[in-house]
């Protein structure tokens, strides 16, 4: 499973916020800091103000913050609010059928994959993603000095 751009960039987006929480973030700020694009961001911030996860601010002064503490944002709900269609091949789409629907057990064999995958993400939440050590190597390079 390959997960769209636009929920790399959410994931991102989260983290970002979840290591400058003492202050409001712009669209340009993190666009600059991950150079990616600062329109393509608008659209994913705006997504995840619908989806509860950030709350933004219009105006000076303004800018995003997260709407939940991070203990509170599983990353599994990131992806499947972010994720246009979850459906690895066509005949696990809503309202597909195949030739082979009945007769072939890939379906379900990718079907169980999935739900494997999911139950590792909803299993982690955006505080344990900022926690490792690991990550506090790069912390120092997306986190704004205050």
């Amino acid at each position: 499973m390959r997960l769209t751009l636009h929920t790399d960039y959410a994931l991102r987006v989260l983290l970002y916020l979840g290591l400058n929480q003492s202050r409001r973030a712009s669209i340009r700020e993190i666009a600059e800091r991950y150079q990616i694009s600062e329109n393509h961001l608008v659209k994913v911030v705006h997504r995840l103000g619908q989806g509860g996860f950030v709350t933004t601010v219009r105006g000076k002064g303004g800018g995003l913050v997260l709407a939940r503490s991070p203990d509170d944002i599983r990353v599994g709900d990131v992806v499947r609010f972010a994720e246009e269609d979850m459906a690895l091949v066509a005949c696990l789409q809503a309202g597909q059928s195949c030739l082979l629907t009945g007769a072939c057990r890939l379906q379900h064999v990718l079907g169980d994959a999935l739900e494997a995958f999911m139950a590792v993400l909803d299993r982690q939440t955006l505080a344990d993603l900022l926690a490792p050590p690991e990550f506090s190597k790069l912390a120092g390079r997306l986190k704004v000095p205050e």
